[in-house]
């Protein structure tokens, strides 16, 4: 087995991208700690189940725009991904309705 010399070149680091990484990475660490907040502070029900929701997207659009880089694509890709999610999210808030209407009845 012969291993040959490679021609990996070392790129500086960018303190622009690392700065950006850790903004985002503090800022997730952050939405996560107040959702652990409200689940030990407040009481179960919608109102906090929605807030979950809104948290979760907080953080999904984050991790989309930065980790995956679509905050750099073009609007009608943004905009294609971005409608299908409304209707989900939509989707998820009137089956929780739904649910806890249908519990009441029972």
């Amino acid at each position: 087995m012969s291993f040959e010399k490679s021609n990996v070149v070392v790129q500086p680091v960018d303190r622009e991208k690392v700065k950006k990484i850790w903004k985002v990475a503090i800022l997730l660490g952050v939405v996560t700690g107040i959702e652990f907040l409200l689940a030990f502070t407040m009481p179960r029900g919608n109102l906090l189940i929605g807030i979950f929701i809104g948290l979760t997207i907080v953080k999904a659009f984050y991790i989309v725009a930065e980790f995956m880089h679509l905050k750099h694509e073009t609007k009608v890709l943004i905009w294609s991904i971005l409608i299908p999610l409304i209707f989900v999210v939509w989707l998820i808030i009137a089956l929780i309705v739904e649910g806890g209407s249908i519990l009441q009845v029972r």
